[in-house]
């Protein structure tokens, strides 16, 4: 099982875990709500984990220019 992190806004791979003795827990997703961990993860067919986060550089651009959050897809 691998456990992807991938940017939400610009889909950038921000790192990954490959790992069998990965638990839910482990990585602290115990904490969300459920509606967070339906907006943050998203499983795959092949067992794998998807876990959307926001990147340093989009956080940053968000930050600087607000206004960019009216926009669909201002990143990308």
């Amino acid at each position: 099982m691998a456990v992807n992190y991938v940017c939400r806004h610009c889909r950038a791979s921000m790192g990954s875990i490959e790992s069998t003795e990965i638990t839910e827990s482990r990585l602290g997703f115990h904490f969300l709500t459920p509606d967070e961990r339906r907006d943050i993860i998203a499983y795959d067919p092949n067992g794998d984990i998807t876990v959307r986060v926001t990147c340093d550089y989009c956080r940053e651009a968000y930050e600087s220019h607000p206004e960019l959050t009216l926009l669909s897809s201002p990143l990308q």
